[in-house]
């Protein structure tokens, strides 16, 4: 085992980034303390145990074909909850599913019967899954650039197609609803589902950065501990309080902590939110998602954590719902807005309201997309670094990336 080298390094935040960094700079011989602004691991991946369920932050779901997330994880002791690769679409208490019939069989009747999208349509998402199937994640990320909704359009996808399963699906990963993102990212995204599948820990999302943790017995976290700003080896905190660093390795936003950033250079976030109910009965009995057909609905996207197995100590059904559209809504007027589209629109009764999840920083919106980021970016000085998929693509392999490149170059810096 490598000794310990006794360096003052100091990562700034708590989530995968700055796990992944700790981790790397652990197994480097480096003990690194870890600052965290909140109470606990996890940055945006985290889980509340709240009324009996398991809540997580956001509607999030982890794709098994992430090649750091097949580094840095194991599976088997997640107990990993796949879901089936397909979706429900509501449209007026109507459903139909579109599936991978090849993948699942039982999708494969419905998934034919649908006319939800076109039969032209579902010969191009064949062609689509063989394209990406064989396409590199290098190839995916050095092609031209345009929008999601553009490349769609030019695959030939027809109208239909893009409003009835497109854009609501991938409206509730990429938290927005004109499909405005690279096309990149739609490709990185869709290979990821077509060669492996969504699932979750039986325990939530906070299960993968509590497994990190587990890793880092030895790590200090200081936790309710608030920095305001880096400059070289000093690290200011909102108290007032500083602290001398050899090396900081900033695993959060750090356009609010460099005094040397300009303002006009704020990292810009995309936001949603999440709202959680109880209902009499599932209407979605297998591990599917439910996407609402509805270009005016607040509703993006439902899916009951309950047709998954999990460590709920309540019986009860519950429903997760996710909203992206921009809105002006309280939370009292948002909540009676969403049981009136639940039954509207998806034939759904609600006998509980739960809990809503604000979430304001819920994905970097980003320009230009890289797989993992490069050296020159994350290297501010030779005493502080950078990590996050701020820094590249807003995914959790791209977050476990950042913290794996900052380790390297940490460990470079300080051994140059």
């Amino acid at each position: 085992m490598t000794s310990t080298k006794h360096r003052n390094i100091y990562i700034i935040g708590a989530g995968i980034s700055g796990l992944i960094t700790a981790l790397e700079l652990k197994k480097n011989g480096y003990q690194p303390t870890i600052l965290e602004a909140s109470d606990s691991i996890g940055g945006r991946v985290k889980t509340d145990v709240y009324d009996g369920f398991q809540l997580d932050h956001g509607f999030q779901v982890l794709l098994t074909s992430y090649p750091a997330a097949q580094k840095y994880l194991n599976y088997e002791d997640l107990e990993l909850q796949k879901f089936l690769p397909g979706a429900v679409i509501f449209e007026n208490k109507s459903t139909s599913i579109l599936g991978d019939g090849f993948r699942s069989f039982n999708l494969l009747f419905s998934t034919l019967a649908t006319n939800k999208v076109t039969f032209g349509d579902k010969l191009k998402i064949l062609k689509l899954n063989r394209i990406l199937k064989n396409k590199t994640l290098d190839d995916i990320f050095s092609e031209e650039e345009t929008t999601t909704f553009k490349y769609l359009k030019n695959f030939g996808f027809s109208s239909k197609a893009i409003r009835n399963f497109f854009t609501p699906f991938f409206s509730g990963i990429f938290l927005e609803t004109t499909l405005s993102t690279s096309s990149r990212m739609f490709e990185f995204v869709y290979k990821m589902f077509g060669t492996g599948y969504a699932a979750l820990p039986k325990a939530g999302i906070g299960a993968i950065p509590n497994q990190l943790k587990e890793q880092l017995k030895s790590t200090s976290f200081l936790f309710n501990t608030k920095v305001a700003s880096v400059e070289n080896n000093l690290i200011t905190f909102t108290n007032g309080e500083t602290l001398k660093s050899d090396l900081t390795i900033i695993a959060t936003d750090s356009s609010k902590l460099l005094t040397s950033v300009a303002s006009s250079n704020f990292q810009q976030w995309k936001s949603c939110q999440t709202l959680y109910f109880e209902t009499p009965k599932r209407t979605i009995d297998k591990p599917l998602i439910g996407l609402l057909a509805n270009e005016f609905s607040l509703i993006n996207n439902i899916f009951y954590t309950t047709s998954i197995a999990n460590n709920n100590s309540s019986k009860k059904e519950l429903l997760s719902v996710t909203i992206v559209r921009d809105h002006n809504l309280h939370e009292t007027l948002l909540v009676k807005e969403v049981i009136k589209e639940l039954k509207e629109i998806c034939g759904i009764e609600v006998s509980k309201f739960v809990k809503m999840y604000d979430i304001p920083k819920a994905l970097p919106k980003l320009d230009s997309l890289r797989y993992a980021p490069i050296k020159e970016a994350i290297k501010v000085s030779d005493s502080v670094i950078l990590a996050g998929d701020q820094l590249c693509n807003g995914s959790l392999n791209a977050a476990m990336l950042s913290g794996e490149l900052a380790a390297r170059v940490a460990i470079e810096t300080l051994e140059s």
